[in-house]
């Protein structure tokens, strides 16, 4: 399959101090030996990387001075790129060297390499998550699934925090995804489940998205092989 995986920024960081460089090797090499397994069974892969511990304390401390969204997703934008580069570091071989962004450079890269080599992809422009990257890259390439590996287990009727009824979802449509996520908060550092403008991608090009709690860092594995706790939307 032709797979685009989105590992938000707080599974590889796991909010670790950034002095902590143990937590985040350990971090970074189960999601990279899960990455490695999938190219293993033959898939083409291509990888986006949030921004975790670095962009949330650029960011608070951003605020502390200015209120201009731009310049605080700028920041978040430069913290995935860290990430994006470590995660070709740890790959090695594997992984086509530059980090990429823009959606035409990854089709570009992609057909070049004849999907050979692990694509890693960080933030592209203010305004919009890696979520939404993700959904650009998917299309752009034909993805046959994107996997969406953020730090809850699927997606729910309502805020389970707040709603005790809330029922957890097994499968849904990208309308009822819509709606479910349509009152969530759309700014930097406060993308939260999905990103709303990237369902209007995913369900234009007909691209299957499984939401999975992505803290076991296996359940990415699973999504791929159709046998998640998470939630298929499509």
């Amino acid at each position: 399959m032709r797979i685009v995986i989105s590992i938000g920024g707080s599974l590889l960081t796991k909010d670790t101090e950034l002095t902590s460089p143990d937590s985040y090797v350990k971090n970074f090499t189960s999601y990279v030996d899960v990455v490695k397994k999938l190219k293993r069974d033959g898939h083409e892969l291509v990888v986006v990387c949030g921004g975790g511990t670095p962009a949330r304390l650029f960011q608070a401390i951003g605020r502390k001075f200015t209120n201009d969204l731009e310049t605080l997703d700028r920041m978040g934008i430069i913290a995935t790129d860290l990430n994006a580069y470590l995660f070709v570091a740890v790959l090695g071989n594997l992984a086509y060297k530059i980090v990429l962004k823009d959606p035409d450079d990854v089709e570009r890269v992609f057909k070049k390499t004849g999907g050979k080599k692990i694509i890693i992809c960080s933030g592209w422009e203010p305004g919009c998550s890696t979520d939404l990257d993700a959904a650009l890259h998917a299309g752009k390439m034909s993805a046959d699934l994107l996997i969406n590996a953020t730090n809850i287990d699927g997606v729910y009727t309502a805020d389970p925090k707040k709603d005790t009824k809330a029922k957890k979802l097994d499968k849904i449509d990208y309308k009822k995804f819509r709606e479910i996520i349509s009152a969530v908060p759309q700014t930097p550092g406060e993308y939260r489940l999905f990103d709303l403008k990237a369902i209007d991608i995913l369900e234009k090009k007909k691209i299957k998205l499984i939401i999975i709690d992505g803290k076991d860092s296996k359940e990415i594995l699973r999504a791929a092989q159709g046998n998640h706790s998470g939630t298929v939307v499509e």
